[in-house]
């Protein structure tokens, strides 16, 4: 195979998204269907939800403005904080890997938008707390004044899409090195005319739920911060687990974990605008690192957040 520059070896691994033909969604996902039948038509998948499910719903901490100071560790982009700052919406695109967790450790990759005790979040996400499992799954946070919660456990979030569940497995994940690099694309965005807050996936921006303006006071209108990149959990008195690939990132993005596409919606003129500077912070620079690259190549989209490490694992790489 000849020389490829990293433009034309970008168009051939970010190729396989979450909406490219060969990997839809419901044929990676004919596990989650009853009898494997896909939903009876005017209804959506939602996972059923057992005395188990309740039980461990309980050992999820408290929303992470509580406890992030202490028991988590964030590798982020954030948009710089301004009074001006009135967004609509933010969307980004994120490859998938599955960082080894145990116990109530977590581990994610999000698009987090917020203002004072309102915060929406969509993206991957570890966690055997939450899952009783060790996959990665898509996830959505709803965080509305002292009410929290994950995915639809709550009435929080209506979804409508009738083959999107939101705590989907991902089958297939990046691996570090690899030629192919998985992805999802997600984005939230408020509607101007009812004021909900639609959460969109893929390629399409296919409608997968929305939030009504009602759950909320802060995002009743507009957000005014947005976030993209990693988070851990770490239990009291446990070890970090790894974020990302697992390794700490080295700005290639067939070997790191990233967010890339970064975009906002300004409130004012309802413009979806490519973010072009961030301020990034790794809480714990020795376990975890991101790297800001906002003009990775010319053309659009190239801001990379890269972002990843080993924790308190020691992990080859």
């Amino acid at each position: 195979m000849p020389h490829l520059s990293f433009d034309e070896q970008m168009k051939l691994v970010l190729t396989r998204t979450l909406h490219n033909s060969d990997i839809s969604p419901a044929n990676k996902l004919s596990s989650i269907w009853l009898k494997k039948k896909g939903c009876p038509f005017g209804t959506v998948p939602i996972r059923r939800v057992t005395k188990d499910d309740l039980i461990r719903h309980r050992h999820i901490p408290p929303p992470e403005t509580i406890v992030e100071a202490q028991l988590t560790d964030r590798a982020i982009a954030q948009i710089p904080n301004n009074p001006n700052n009135k967004f609509a919406g933010a969307g980004m695109t994120a490859n998938i890997y599955n960082p080894h967790v145990e116990g109530h450790q977590h581990s994610a990759c999000r698009l987090k938008i917020f203002k004072g005790s309102d915060v929406l979040q969509v993206g991957w996400r570890v966690d055997p707390t939450l899952y009783n499992d060790t996959n990665t799954r898509l996830y959505i946070h709803t965080q509305a004044g002292n009410m929290h919660c994950f995915n639809t456990l709550c009435s929080g979030f209506v979804l409508v899409n009738t083959e999107l569940p939101v705590d989907m497995v991902f089958d297939e994940i990046s691996h570090r090195g690899a030629k192919v690099v998985v992805e999802i694309t997600m984005f939230i965005e408020r509607d101007p005319v009812n004021g909900i807050w639609w959460l969109l996936i893929g390629e399409n921006y296919d409608e997968v739920g929305f939030w009504p303006q009602r759950i909320f006071i802060d995002l009743a209108s507009f957000a005014t911060h947005v976030e993209f990149g990693g988070v851990v959990y770490i239990p009291p008195g446990g070890p970090k687990p790894p974020m990302g690939s697992s390794c700490f990132p080295i700005a290639d993005p067939r070997y790191d974990a990233y967010c890339r596409r970064l975009n906002v919606l300004y409130d004012n003129s309802h413009e979806t605008v490519h973010v072009d500077t961030t301020t990034a912070r790794a809480e714990d620079p020795n376990l975890y690192e991101v790297r800001d690259v906002p003009h990775w190549r010319h053309g659009k989209f190239q801001h990379f957040i890269f972002y990843g490490g080993r924790g308190d694992i020691d992990t080859w790489c």
